[in-house]
């Protein structure tokens, strides 16, 4: 499996169809998937596998500085969420980041960790600025875009088919959060 970057405690790779059972216990939990935009909650491991065929065969097509990504603990190997720059569903070519972590990880610093080491590499592969995208009710996500270095610039219902919280994080950003 590729890997594309690590940091203290992560390591950032391709998915792989392996990782099926793992990335199942993840994105059929109801505290995780209740805040992924047009994501259907995946019911067995073969639909998952399917999924991740998916995920491999989407990321040869993607623009360089996108894809979606595995994280994996450097200590022991264990797959703990995924992180994705997938293009928004607008003309404008904006990117979205967008972070999933297993419950029993929440709290640790691990997607601040990831998503700045992600949105660094996005930024020497000619990425501009990133977005995410948060739910109203969703203070975890948005908590997390604040501690990224990410600046809240309004709400939107142009990207999905609900109002959501627009966050965007330029290279500055990046740099003053990093200072923090």
């Amino acid at each position: 499996m590729a890997e594309l970057l690590r940091t203290d405690r992560l390591l950032v790779r391709n998915w792989s169809v392996a990782d099926a059972e793992a990335a199942l216990k993840i994105y059929s939990e109801g505290n995780v998937i209740r805040w992924l935009h047009e994501f259907d909650c995946i019911p067995n491991a073969a639909a998952m596998q399917t999924v991740l065929q998916g995920w491999t065969t989407e990321q040869t097509e993607m623009t360089p500085g996108t894809g979606r990504w595995a994280l994996v603990l450097l200590q022991g190997g264990t797959l703990i969420g995924g992180i994705s720059l997938l293009p928004m569903p607008v003309p404008e070519a904006d990117v979205e980041i967008g972070y999933q972590l297993a419950p029993e990880y929440w709290g640790r610093g691990y997607i601040t960790e990831a998503a700045r080491a992600l949105a660094h590499w996005a930024f020497q592969h000619s990425l501009v600025e990133l977005f995410a995208l948060v739910a109203r009710d969703n203070a975890r996500a948005a908590a997390t875009a604040r501690r990224i270095g990410m600046e809240w610039v309004g709400e939107s219902d142009k990207y999905h088919r609900k109002r959501l919280e627009v966050f965007r994080l330029r290279p500055d950003d990046l740099a003053r959060a990093r200072q923090k």
